[in-house]
C-alpha cells in the first residue's frame, strides 16, 4: 500500500514538473519567437524601426523588471496562486497580441505578456525546490528545468520562422493558448497549494516601487545600448536612475521593519556568487546565440530557417548532458567541479569562434564549437541553478527564485547589448579602413566572440575565488573529503570530526 502511494506521489510530482517546464518553455519561446517574425509584423501593422524594437523591448522590460517582486509576492500570497494568475495573464495577453490591429495595442499587450511571464517564472524554481526535497531527485528536476530554458530560445527561432512562413505572424501568439490550457489543467490539480506567509510578512510598498522601477530603468538602459549605442543623453539618464533607485531600495531594505528583500538572502555566499557567475556566463551565452545566428546569415549566407536549424545540435547536446550526465557528475565530484568544467568548455567554444574564418564551413568550423558549447552549457546551467537556489528556505524560495531569474534576464540583456555594440563598432572601423562588408562583419563578430570568452573566463574566476576546494573545519578537524549528494552547495566539504564531536558541514 505504501509503495503504491509513493508511486502515485512520484507520478504526480513528475506531471507537476512537466507542467512547470512546459510553462517555462512557452515563456522562453516567446522571448525569441518574435525576433524572426518581426519583419512581417512591421509590414502588416506599419511599424517603423523604433516601434518594432519596442515589440521586443516591452516584453523584456516587464519580464525582467517584475521578476523579483513577483517572486516575493509568491512567497506572501502563495506560489501556486501566483503561478496560475500569471498563466491567465500571459494567455489573455497572447490572445490580444495575436488579434492586435494597431502598434499601440501590440506593444501594450507585449508588456502584459512580460508581466505574466514574470509571475510564472519567478515562482517556478521555488515550487521545484519544495516538491523535490531530496538532493538526487532535486538535481534531476533542476536539470530538466534548466534543459527547458537552454533549448527554448533556439527552438523559438525555428518555430517563429515556420509559423510565420506557413500561417501568419499572429500564430506565434495563438500557439501559446493550447499550451497554457493544458498547463493550467495539470497545475490546478497537482501543484502543491501553499497558503503563503501573508502580505503583512513582507508588504513593503515603497520597496516594491523602488526595485521595480529601478530594474525596469536598468533593463531599458541596457536594451537601448544595442539600438542607440553608448549615447549618454538617451541611455545614461536611465542608467543613473536605475543605480539611484536600486541604491535607495537597498537602504530601504536595511531599515524597513518588514523588508521586501531581506538582506540576509544576499549575504549568503552561495546566492550572490551564483548570481554574479550567472550574470557573466549568460551574458556570454545569449550574446553567442544571437551573434552566431547573425554571423551565419550575414557572413556565411544562410537563410533564417537554416540558421535556426544549425543551432539545433547545441540544444541537443545541452539536453543530453543536462538530463543525463550533469546530475551524475555533480553527485560524484560536486557541483563546483561540474560547474568549472562546464565553464571551461564554454570559454573554449567561444574562443574558437573568435578565430572562425570569414568563409568557414559549418561541419569543420561551426559544428565542433557548437557541440563543445552545448556540452559546457549542459553542465553549467543545472549546477548554477542548484547553487542559486541553495539559500532558499521555505519562506524565501519564491524570492530567491525571482532574484536568480532577474539576474538571468539582466545577463541576457547585458550580453546582447555589449556584444552587439562591440561587433558594430569593430565592423565600422574595419570598413573605414577599406575592408569589404563581409570581411568587416566577420571581424566584428570575431571580436565579439573574444569578448564573450572573456566574460566566461570572469565567471570561472568568480566560482574559483568564492568557492575554494577546501575549507577550514570547525572544532579543529583537519580531514576533509568532497561533499556528497546530501549537500549540494558549491564548495561545501565534509569535515572529519574532532574528538568528542560529530561531523560538521562548512561552506
Amino acid at each position: 500500500m505504501a509503495d503504491t502511494a509513493d508511486g502515485a506521489g512520484r507520478r504526480a510530482a513528475g506531471l507537476a514538473l512537466a507542467a512547470l517546464c512546459a510553462a517555462a518553455l512557452m515563456i522562453i519561446l516567446d522571448g525569441t519567437i518574435v525576433t524572426v517574425a518581426l519583419p512581417s509584423i512591421q509590414r502588416d501593422l506599419g511599424l517603423g524601426a523604433s516601434a518594432g524594437t519596442w515589440v521586443l523591448n516591452a516584453y523584456l522590460i516587464a519580464f525582467g523588471g517584475l521578476l523579483l517582486l513577483a517572486g516575493r509576492l509568491g512567497d506572501l500570497v502563495g506560489r501556486k496562486r501566483m503561478f496560475l494568475a500569471g498563466l491567465a495573464s500571459f494567455s489573455l495577453a497572447s490572445l490580444l497580441c495575436g488579434l492586435a490591429t494597431s502598434p499601440a495595442l501590440l506593444i501594450v499587450m507585449r508588456f502584459a505578456q512580460g508581466a505574466g511571464g514574470a509571475m510564472i517564472t519567478a515562482v517556478s524554481l521555488g515550487m521545484i525546490v519544495a516538491m523535490f526535497p531530496g538532493p538526487a531527485e532535486r538535481a534531476r528536476a533542476i536539470a530538466a528545468y534548466a534543459f527547458t530554458g537552454a533549448t527554448g530560445a533556439s527552438a523559438g527561432l525555428v518555430l517563429g520562422g515556420v509559423l510565420t512562413q506557413a500561417l501568419s505572424w499572429r500564430w506565434i501568439f495563438f500557439v501559446n493558448l493550447p499550451v497554457a490550457v493544458a498547463v493550467a489543467a495539470v497545475a490546478w490539480r497537482l501543484l502543491p497549494a501553499e497558503p503563503g506567509l501573508g502580505l503583512r510578512a513582507g508588504a513593503d510598498g515603497l520597496g516594491a516601487v523602488l526595485v521595480t522601477t529601478g530594474l525596469m530603468s536598468g533593463i531599458y538602459a541596457i536594451t537601448g545600448i544595442s539600438q542607440y549605442g553608448w549615447d549618454p543623453g538617451r541611455i545614461g539618464g536611465f542608467g543613473l536612475a536605475a543605480v539611484a533607485l536600486l541604491t535607495a531600495f537597498t537602504v530601504r531594505q536595511a531599515r524597513a521593519a518588514v523588508p521586501l528583500l531581506p538582506l540576509r538572502v544576499l549575504a549568503a555566499r552561495d546566492v550572490w556568487a551564483a548570481n554574479l557567475a550567472q550574470l557573466l556566463v549568460i551574458a556570454a551565452a545569449f550574446g553567442f546565440q544571437v551573434l552566431v545566428t547573425l554571423d551565419m546569415q550575414r557572413v556565411l549566407g544562410y537563410g533564417p530557417a537554416a540558421a535556426g536549424l544549425a543551432l539545433l545540435p547545441t540544444a541537443a547536446v545541452i539536453g543530453a548532458v543536462s538530463l543525463g550526465l550533469s546530475a551524475r557528475l555533480s553527485a560524484r565530484f560536486g557541483a563546483r567541479a561540474s560547474l568549472l568544467a562546464g565553464l571551461v568548455l564554454v570559454v573554449a567554444a567561444l574562443a574558437s569562434l573568435s578565430l572562425l574564418p570569414a568563409r568557414g564551413g559549418y561541419p569543420v568550423h561551426l559544428l565542433p564549437a557548437m557541440v563543445v558549447f552545448g556540452a559546457g552549457g549542459g553542465l553549467v546551467l543545472p549546477a548554477l541553478t542548484s547553487l542559486g537556489m541553495s539559500g532558499a528556505g521555505p519562506a524565501d524560495a519564491g524570492l530567491v527564485s525571482g532574484l536568480f531569474n532577474t539576474t538571468q534576464q539582466a545577463g541576457a540583456a547585458l550580453g546582447l547589448a555589449v556584444l552587439s555594440v562591440v561587433a558594430t563598432a569593430r565592423t565600422a572601423g574595419l570598413q573605414a579602413a577599406g575592408l569589404a562588408a563581409p570581411a568587416a562583419l566577420a571581424g566584428g563578430y570575431r571580436l565579439a566572440f573574444a569578448v564573450a570568452a572573456g566574460l566566461g573566463a570572469a565567471a570561472i574566476a568568480v566560482v574559483a575565488l568564492t568557492h575554494p576546494r577546501q575549507a577550514r573545519c570547525a572544532g579543529g578537524a583537519t580531514t576533509t573529503t568532497p561533499a556528497g549528494p546530501q549537500d549540494e552547495r558549491l564548495g561545501a566539504v565534509r569535515c572529519g570530526a574532532a574528538p568528542g564531536q560529530g561531523p560538521d558541514w562548512t561552506g
